[in-house]
């Protein structure tokens, strides 16, 4: 449902006084979510129960792959923007963590590397398995796009910016990803990088692949949660700086239980706020 022109004026007045979040139910208006990453389905749900919460409030979520989320907030073509990184005209909130899993085929034994051998796998200096004490077959990078969020925060956390081999293949979808490393036969035996989530469900619907230890410590929630597992990405909010009553109640929603539980589906929650 569409605000009201009273409600409008409402919310305006709030925004130029400072107020803060609407109470739980209080929140109307609307406003337009952006992102290219794959929170599209999380989003989309945790949408529906925010205005299932908050009746007088409609949230339309739009997502394109090839978009640029932060210039559409900049622009006002938007209040907000899922991203993985900051930008410093923004205001940025992080809602969750997104564990980054380094996936490989089961039938490769490797199981465990440093974040060292890591940065050497996807910069191709490491080109046969069994330079790592794994099978004779030849690595065989699978890149993701160079828009994602988890390309970026993956690179950056190896050190490899830019450094990804151009002919390395790009595949876009986390479930496309995992299908591919899976059906991978010798000489070759792939590699790639995944959302930890949708790869740990890959793991325990007993689709044939692997998830690499790094560091001695093992792709999972907790530790991606505490940090000790460092392949990892922030999952923020970005909004502008000026206040605006409907993003921070949908932020704060984020936040509540409800919210984390939502996010939990496909990411690593932080602490509910309430």
């Amino acid at each position: 449902m569409r605000a009201t022109a009273g409600v409008l004026i409402g919310l305006f007045l709030a925004g130029l006084t400072g107020a803060g979040p609407a109470a739980a139910g209080d929140a109307a208006g609307s406003m337009t979510i952006v992102g290219n990453g794959p929170e599209l389905t999380v989003i989309e749900k945790m949408a529906r129960a925010f205005e299932k919460a908050n009746p007088r409030a409609y949230v339309d979520v739009q997502w394109d792959e090839i978009s640029k989320p932060i210039e559409l907030v900049k622009s006002g073509q938007a209040q907000l923007a899922v991203m993985g990184k900051p930008d410093p005209e923004l205001k940025a909130i992080q809602v969750a963590w997104d564990g980054i899993a380094i996936m490989i085929s089961l039938s490769n034994q490797t199981k465990e590397i440093t974040t060292k051998q890591a940065a050497d796998l996807f910069t191709g200096k490491i080109k046969f398995w069994s330079e790592l004490g794994g099978p004779e077959t030849r690595v065989l990078i699978l890149d993701r796009p160079a828009n994602r969020n988890i390309r970026d925060a993956f690179e950056q956390q190896l050190g490899i910016v830019g450094k990804i081999p151009d002919q390395a293949k790009v595949i876009g979808p986390d479930d496309k990803a995992i299908k591919t490393v899976a059906g991978t036969l010798a000489p070759n035996s792939a590699v790639t990088f995944v959302s930890l989530v949708p790869a740990l469900e890959a793991v325990s619907s007993g689709v044939a692949v692997r998830l690499l230890t790094i560091d001695k410590v093992e792709p999972e929630k907790p530790p991606v949660k505490d940090g000790r597992y460092t392949l990892r990405r922030p999952v923020l909010f970005l909004s502008k700086k000026e206040p605006n009553p409907m993003v921070e109640a949908f932020e704060a929603f984020a936040l509540s239980k409800e919210g984390q539980r939502i996010l939990d589906e496909i990411y690593t929650p932080v602490d509910p706020k309430s």
